[in-house]
């Protein structure tokens, strides 16, 4: 069954501890899914020139974040690896000639296994973490999800973790949405909704109030979106599974591609 991609935004890592509507919606979301066969995740904690491939057979958990409860320090998510898919992802790399690199006892960061730990619990299916280049162009980026789209017919499923509007720097003490940080999601739905790539691949010159949403320190939040975009660039179908938002401007949305 070919899977779909999608873009999840992991908000704060203390998301792992949280019962609210997002969190039940990503538990829902990794219950229907069932159990693919493997996970290829983009993270936005994992920003690098070169394309690199974790290729372990088994992962250690990061606590990469300061400041926590000590609650946090204790988790872990002893998700497997896969270096057969790994081995797949180069050799799909391969093909397309983009220079790439094995990287081995890594482990898991915060924005891959706090929304994997919420959505399969059990740590069961293999992962694959790669980086993301937030030097790139949106469509160099986007042209690298393509070259993974076949994994989607091998029963893989591909995500990118980040968040679209993510500036730690603006937060507040409410959840209520800031008008900015809506205005610009819904810039963002509208070109998502009509796969319009060429506004997409020019967000920064486009997009309302695009400085305070994607800053200029924190363009790696944003960018996965256009790795997964890639990888549905046959189907070109987007949909907004859910919307929310916690301290007025961290942005909580999940994407689904196919």
């Amino acid at each position: 069954m070919k899977l779909p991609a999608f873009f999840i935004a992991h908000g704060s890592p203390l998301l792992v501890l949280e019962d609210n509507d997002y969190t039940r919606f990503l538990q829902r979301l990794g219950s229907d899914l069932g159990k693919p066969q493997g996970i290829v995740i983009f993270s936005a904690h994992w920003d690098s020139p070169e394309q690199l491939i974790t290729v372990d057979a088994q992962h250690e958990t990061q606590h990469d974040f300061y400041g926590f409860p000590e609650e946090m320090y204790q988790l872990s998510y002893p998700a497997p690896g896969d270096p057969a898919l790994s081995r797949r992802i180069s050799e799909l790399f391969k093909d397309s000639n983009l220079p790439h690199q094995p990287v081995l006892g890594r482990g898991l960061d915060h924005g891959a296994w706090v929304i994997l730990r919420t959505m399969f619990p059990q740590a069961d299916i293999p992962v694959v973490a790669l980086s993301v280049d937030s030097l790139r162009s949106p469509e160099e980026q986007y042209n690298i999800g393509r070259m993974l789209a076949p994994l989607r017919e091998e029963g893989v499923l591909l995500i990118g973790s980040g968040g679209l509007v993510h500036n730690l720097r603006l937060l507040k003490q409410k959840d209520q949405p800031e008008q900015w940080a809506l205005d610009f999601d819904g810039w963002i739905a509208e070109r998502l909704a009509a796969w319009d790539l060429p506004s997409l691949y020019a967000y920064e010159k486009q997009a309302p109030h695009v400085r305070e949403a994607v800053p200029t320190y924190g363009k790696e939040h944003f960018i996965p979106l256009f790795y997964v975009m890639g990888a549905a660039d046959e189907g070109r179908a987007a949909q907004l599974m859910i919307q929310a938002y916690q301290y007025g401007t961290l942005s909580l949305n999940c994407w689904m591609f196919d």
